[in-house]
């Protein structure tokens, strides 16, 4: 297939200083077929849609009071204005982190996670995701930049399944709900979960299992971190103007996230206003059942990280099911649809987007019915 930016061309140059005449030119107004030049885009109905119904439920909410939930459309709209209420900052943050991640150069960001992935890029990105402070949904936004900004696909598999639900403001929650001891077990076991599927990610890739990151093929020779990171310092000027530009940036990178992230969260209101919590609940016991159960709900279930604790701790206590308090932490990471459908939009392969949870799920049930003999 001829290249438009290849010098020897055999087809009319979207470049060219002139259409040759009868030949269609990517400048003329009759351009057909493919081009190399850029289309009108298509309104992304999904992502609108979903912000219409958000919008108009919360505000009905507001109006009616967010807390009557006697009626299928209360339950809905409140079921709204409660998820959007907890999950909104992390989104914000996490547009936030996507425009300052597309200003911070590509090779430097693969610096500080290791060019080559391998045990020691797996851990550096395991670390970054737990010491991230945010929630699913926007640590799915930046996880989404990485890949972008070269690193491997290990490496982003590692970085999202550590994240969402070890950020350091819900390390403390799950403190005073199951306690110090179950919670550091808890994060211990979900950073051994994600250097393994890591590690597992880029040996699928090497193989030609799955596809590679096409973004790496951009990335130039390596540079010491320590001379990398003093050029950077020295280039960066706070200004208003910047901060518009990288939340500007922010916005744009972020759709893919933003679009299911609200459609996400229009499903898990129906879900509440349809299916009452009570009925999970009974269900969840301390069994093989009860686990295959939890995976289940943690599936169809689409809460954030910050409602997602909450139910995991009540697993515990009440149930008395800790493999099923983390399973349903972290099965909800590597089921989540939001992050399943982000994945593929992303890469732009299926197969990397549900080889996560094929990777995943095994591990967590494995490691949820053990705890579940404790």
């Amino acid at each position: 297939m001829a290249d438009c930016h290849s010098e020897a061309r055999t087809t009319p140059s979207c470049h060219a200083p002139a259409a040759t005449e009868g030949a269609p030119s990517c400048h003329t107004q009759q351009a057909v077929g493919d081009s190399c030049c850029p289309t009108k885009s298509r309104v992304d109905y999904l992502l609108w849609g979903s912000l219409s119904v958000v919008v108009l439920a919360y505000a009905w909410a507001l109006v009616t009071g967010a807390h009557q939930h006697d009626s299928v459309l209360g339950a809905f709209t409140g079921g709204i204005y409660e998820l959007f209420n907890r999950m909104w900052w992390g989104l914000a943050l996490g547009v936030f982190f996507v425009g300052l991640l597309g200003k911070i150069p590509r090779d430097l960001v693969l610096a500080m996670l290791g060019r080559n992935g391998g045990l020691n890029g797996m851990f550096r990105a395991t670390l970054a995701g737990v010491f991230l402070d945010l929630c699913s949904h926007g640590i799915l936004a930046v996880g989404m930049k990485l890949y972008e900004r070269g690193a491997t696909v290990g490496q982003v598999m590692a970085f999202l399944l550590a994240s969402p639900w070890n950020s350091f403001s819900l390390t403390l929650i799950l403190f005073g709900l199951i306690g110090v001891g179950w919670t550091l077990l808890f994060i211990l076991i979900s950073l051994v979960i994600g250097v393994l599927t890591g590690l597992v990610f880029d040996a699928l890739v090497a193989r030609g299992t799955l596809p590679g990151n096409p973004f790496r093929e951009e990335l130039g020779a390596a540079a010491p971190l320590a001379d990398q990171w003093r050029d950077f310092r020295r280039s960066v000027s706070l200004s208003f103007g910047g901060t518009l530009e990288v939340l500007r940036e922010g916005v744009s990178g972020s759709r893919v996230v933003l679009r299911w992230a609200l459609f996400g969260l229009v499903l898990a209101a129906l879900i509440r206003a349809f299916v009452p919590a009570d009925a999970f609940a009974a269900w969840f016991g301390a069994s093989f059942a009860g686990l295959w159960l939890t995976l289940l709900a943690a599936t169809v279930i689409e809460v954030c990280s910050e409602g997602a604790t909450p139910i995991a701790a009540d697993l515990m206590n009440r149930a008395g099911a800790p493999g099923n308090a983390f399973t349903f932490l972290m099965a909800g990471v590597a089921t989540d649809y939001t992050e399943i459908m982000s994945i593929r939009d992303t890469t732009r392969s299926w197969k990397i987007a549900l080889f996560l949870p094929l990777v995943t799920v095994p591990q967590v049930m494995l490691i949820g019915y053990i705890l579940n003999q404790f």
